[in-house]
């Protein structure tokens, strides 16, 4: 078995060993046949690129050889070529220039010929018309004398057949004492048809040719433009003013047709309403459009002539008298206000049929359209000149007002859902509220009296600014904004128009006083209610009155503090006459401070029933204390700088003190009921600052040593709280001798 497996691999083995030598001699022959291939290729190739190399050099010589003389050529051209070429275009420029002077010499020397020859043509005319101007000359100047004279006759006849055929009837002017429109219905206008046929078309054949003969003449224009300034002024612009006038047309055979005014005694309007306008003037218009107007000049009808002359001021005549008084007052009216839309285009439609008018849009149906415009503006105007008349009203006519008064406030509908939306939040809101709440009347106005005016002033207000809600933006705007000018002109022109009488009168000074404040407490809450209702961009927090109300509440504090200080001025003036309290002793100086202090008192009482249920309660009580405190002020001082008070003295002028003591608290009588004033009077220290000082002062006057003493208390007594030390040491010293008691007295006052 061995045997067999050696004679296998020794087999095998020398397979591969055959195999490997003829594979070997294989490579060695491939490889002697690759040799010899690339020698031939290295030899083909070097015999062959030597010569292409000696080929591409002496292509390379040449090349550079071409591109020496190439740049040679490019100097030469750029230093003569360029040369010759800026010379070559300054000698064109100047040829160009040349070619234009012959050409303009050329232009010239043809503009001469022609002279020349027009100049000979002028020669020889002017020769051949010398020797027919000697010959002819007497017969041109006849034939031209007559044509003139011919000329101005045939302009005197067509004048006087214009007069003929057009007579007006006009009233004396002069000296007149009779009223306008009895005036006005005493003219009239005749169209005659003399020479016409019957049947004939209107107007008639003799009628045309007689303003085509003036038109030919030049006249016509000028006969034309009187006749509208007549028209215009004697039927047109009065029937437009004045609703009694009518006009009348009848026609009588052989006579013509009469245009004529009258006087209807059963009319009492003032102003003629549209449609009667309107009516009126188509009937002038037609008639004379029928009887005399329907001829054609030329390319254009002589009432398209007509129409020209008087259209303007006749469309503007009835826009101020007629349409301006048409427009609504209230805005429910203006639905109704189409129908004058509708006349007003009938009105120009027929005017356009009969050649009076031409285009497409007036002004006349422009401000017709424009209603809503113009009823803002209107009602502005109204608005403003209503306000001014109430502010420049007597003040002194008032009414009362309660907490409970109420401005009058229309019931408006229900707000946009935005706003509805605020108003639920609010209500959310709500739940979170203090259980405290403030008293019923925190935020109403105090019992007083304003003037009538002002509360009808405040009434307008509410009722411009009812029409601006439902009203177009723009119309809103203008109103809204006119009932702030009606605020901004009270604040301006009530002070100044009202000035010497609030100066003069206390009644009317608390009055305006009140009527500041009664339209400062509503301007608070009136863009408020108004705000949700109106268009935008109203309500989005433009319409408010807050601003002005700071300058109300000063505008009346200002008021009234004058009046006060003018009322002080006159106490202090009163008081001035009472010898400075001294020497009462003397008969004449103690009646003339007797006089003053009763001259005070009653003056204050006097102001205390003019103010009384004027002012509200705390005002008043305010007021009349501050005034009762400047009187005894005054008198305190007064006797403070006496230095020396006999008993007598003290005497009189303890009664003095004491009468204003009795009779000052008489002067708080804020209300009309008796029985309520009583409480008011024993709240005098309330309102008067020095009261208990001046009635410290009156037991000090009648007081022995002793009794001062014991009411300085070491500085605790009521004495001590009114008067310093020095000031009773003062008083001491002025109302008693010097002894040892006083001595005594004023050692106890430290």
């Amino acid at each position: 078995m061995s045997s067999f497996v050696t004679e296998v691999l020794a087999s095998s083995g020398k397979l591969e060993k055959e195999d490997l030598v003829s594979k070997i001699s294989k490579m060695s022959r491939k490889v002697e046949d690759t040799k010899e291939e690339v020698c031939d290729m290295i030899n083909k190739r070097y015999n062959e690129f030597l010569p292409s190399l000696q080929a591409s050099e002496d292509l390379m010589l040449q090349v550079d050889e071409v591109s020496k003389e190439m740049d040679a050529l490019k100097a030469c051209i750029e230093t003569e070529v360029w040369e010759n070429i800026h010379v070559a275009v300054t000698e064109f420029a100047k040829l160009k220039e040349q070619l234009e002077r012959n050409t303009v010499i050329i232009k010239m020397l043809e503009h001469l010929k022609e002279l020349n020859s027009v100049l000979f043509q002028a020669r020889s005319s002017m020769d051949s018309l010398k020797s027919w101007k000697t010959s002819e000359l007497p017969l041109l100047t006849v034939l031209g004398s007559e044509l003139t004279v011919q000329r101005e006759n045939l302009i005197y006849h067509l004048g006087d057949e214009w007069k003929r055929l057009v007579i007006w009837k006009l009233p004396p002017m002069k000296g007149k004492t009779k009223s306008f429109v009895f005036l006005f219905s005493k003219v009239e206008l005749t169209l005659t048809d003399v020479g016409s046929k019957d049947g004939e078309p209107k107007p008639p054949v003799l009628l045309r040719c007689i303003l085509q003969a003036l038109a030919i003449q030049g006249e016509l224009q000028h006969k034309v433009k009187l006749f509208s300034q007549v028209l215009l002024k004697y039927m047109l612009k009065p029937l437009v003013k004045h609703a009694s006038l009518s006009v009348r047309v009848s026609e009588q055979q052989g006579e013509g047709t009469t245009l004529a005014l009258q006087c209807l005694e059963a009319s009492h309007k003032e102003k003629s309403a549209p449609s009667q306008v309107f009516s009126k003037l188509h009937l002038v218009l037609k008639t004379l459009h029928t009887h005399l107007l329907d001829v054609s000049i030329g390319s254009k009808k002589l009432s398209a002539i007509l129409g020209e002359l008087i259209w303007e001021e006749m469309s503007q005549c009835i826009i101020h008298e007629c349409l301006v008084n048409s427009i609504p007052t209230d805005s429910s009216e203006l639905k109704n206000y189409s129908a004058v839309i509708k006349e007003t285009e009938e009105f120009e439609k027929a005017l356009k049929e009969m050649d009076f008018l031409q285009g497409d849009s007036t002004d006349l149906l422009k401000y017709a359209r424009n209603v809503n415009c113009h009823f803002a503006s209107k009602k502005c105007k109204d608005v403003i000149v209503a306000a001014r008349k109430l502010m420049t009203s007597k003040m002194h006519n008032t009414v009362k007002i309660t907490p409970d008064s109420k401005l009058h406030l229309p019931k408006l509908p229900a707000p946009s859902s935005g706003v509805k939306l605020k108003q639920a939040a609010s209500k959310e809101d709500a739940v979170m509220e203090n259980s405290k709440q403030l008293s019923a009347w925190s935020l109403h106005l105090p019992a007083c009296r304003i003037s009538e005016s002002v509360q009808q002033l405040m009434e307008l207000a509410v009722s411009t600014l009812c029409e601006a809600v439902g009203s177009s933006s723009q119309s809103a705007l203008q109103l809204f904004f006119t009932v702030r000018n009606i605020f901004q002109l009270f604040y301006d022109v009530v002070p100044t128009y009202h000035k010497e009488n609030l100066l003069k009168f206390p009644h009317l000074a608390a009055i305006q006083h009140n009527n500041c404040m009664y339209l400062a407490h509503h301007l608070l809450t009136l863009g408020h209610y108004f705000r949700a209702h109106l268009p935008q961009p109203l309500n989005e927090g433009v319409a408010t009155f807050v601003d002005m109300v700071p300058g109300f509440r000063k505008l009346g504090a200002q008021c009234f503090l004058t009046q006060l200080n003018v009322q002080k001025a006159e106490l202090l003036e009163r008081l001035s006459t009472a010898h400075n309290f001294c020497n009462l002793d003397d008969e004449d100086n103690y009646i003339a401070a007797s006089k003053a202090v009763r001259q005070v008192i009653h003056q204050l009482k006097q102001l205390a029933t003019v103010w009384q249920d004027v002012l509200p309660v705390t005002i008043y009580c305010k007021a009349m204390g501050n005034l009762l405190n400047t009187a005894i002020t005054e008198i305190i001082s007064k006797i403070m700088m006496l230095e020396d008070i006999s008993s007598e003295d003290g005497e009189h002028l303890h009664t003095l003190c004491q009468t204003i003591t009795e009779e000052g608290p008489l002067v708080f009588i804020p209300v009309v009921e008796e029985s309520k004033n009583r409480k008011y009077q024993e709240e005098v220290p309330l309102y008067v600052k020095k009261w208990s000082t001046f009635k410290e002062l009156v037991i000090v006057l009648r007081a022995n040593l002793q009794e001062i003493v014991d009411r300085w208390a070491d500085a605790k007594g009521p004495l001590a709280v009114e008067f310093s030390s020095s000031e009773v040491k003062s008083l001491i010293r002025a109302l008693f001798q010097n002894t040892e008691r006083r001595a005594a007295a004023l050692s106890k006052i430290k």
